[in-house]
């Protein structure tokens, strides 16, 4: 049935700087880009090396999210990395408040929270 997670949809406030945001500081490929005149909308589609993708939308005045992190919904985002303490370290030297590294109790492993310019929250996860 289900196989995998083919793309993570973000709508943000101000597209430019969500772009440059994925991009230039996340370091995703942008696969394509198009901006919709029927709804004053851009959609930016961003690959991830595992083929998943992000959809970066864009939307005339939309709405904030109603709390965070705990809102019905989406919690939060999740991307694997070879070493949190390395790309904490990373995000942060290009101004990115990242949380304390954290242990999960359940499997060890590391992980830490920041947030995209819309205060979505992302998480780094060790692999």
């Amino acid at each position: 049935m289900l196989k995998r997670i083919h793309h993570a949809a973000i709508i943000c406030s101000d597209y430019h700087r969500s772009k440059s945001f994925y991009t230039e500081i996340l370091g995703l490929t942008i696969i394509a880009e198009n901006y919709r005149v029927e709804r004053q909308s851009y959609k930016l589609d961003l690959a991830l090396p595992d083929g998943g993708q992000i959809e970066l939308f864009s939307f005339p005045a939309p709405p904030s999210r109603p709390s965070h992190p705990e809102a019905r919904g989406l919690r939060h985002l999740a991307f694997v990395v070879e070493s949190v303490a390395q790309v904490k370290q990373t995000l942060e030297e290009q101004g990115i408040a990242v949380e304390a590294i954290r242990i999960d109790e359940y499997t060890g492993k590391a992980f830490t929270f920041f947030s995209d310019p819309d205060g979505l929250p992302l998480e780094l996860y060790q692999a």
